[in-house]
């Protein structure tokens, strides 16, 4: 199943990099960016999760959660997470039960797609963002539905 704009997102639990548990649930009354990427300490994904650490304050401004996600485990996402010094959770979607869930293609059949949903407070997806190649649009396109969204 593939979700699209305008759908609700699944109710999920995962760890992140820190073991603690986060749910959709803890999401509700506001925004949600969730930008599925490949693999930990790759050139396009290190240079993805940067851009989103960069300009964190920016979506904190505009109320919004940011979380990555892949099937990682928590010792992986742990070292990225220090290395890069992320202030966000990455999620441990070991089994790909939340990539599954969502939809999230895989590129020539073999590599995880790089896909970014953003999710007003209500759960539901405003814009879809899968670009495989161009890591750090993924961070101005969040950023910029995350303004229509708060002037809506």
């Amino acid at each position: 199943m593939t979700l699209l704009v305008g759908d609700s997102i699944p109710v999920f639990s995962l760890p992140d990099q820190k073991g603690s548990i986060r749910t959709s649930k803890e999401c509700k009354g506001k925004p949600l960016v969730l930008f599925f990427y490949p693999k930990d300490n790759t050139p396009g994904c290190t240079a993805e999760a940067c851009g989103f650490r960069d300009k964190y304050e920016l979506f904190m401004f505009l109320g919004a959660e940011v979380w990555g996600v892949n099937n990682a485990n928590e010792a992986s996402h742990f070292k990225f997470a220090e290395k890069n010094k992320l202030p966000f959770p990455l999620l441990c979607d070991e089994a790909n039960s939340l990539r599954n869930q969502f939809g999230v293609p895989k590129i020539f059949g073999i590599l995880d797609g790089r896909v970014t949903y953003i999710i007003d407070p209500k759960g539901i997806i405003r814009y879809i963002f899968n670009d495989f190649l161009n890591a750090p649009d993924h961070v101005t396109k969040a950023l910029s539905v995350l303004e229509q969204i708060k002037g809506s």
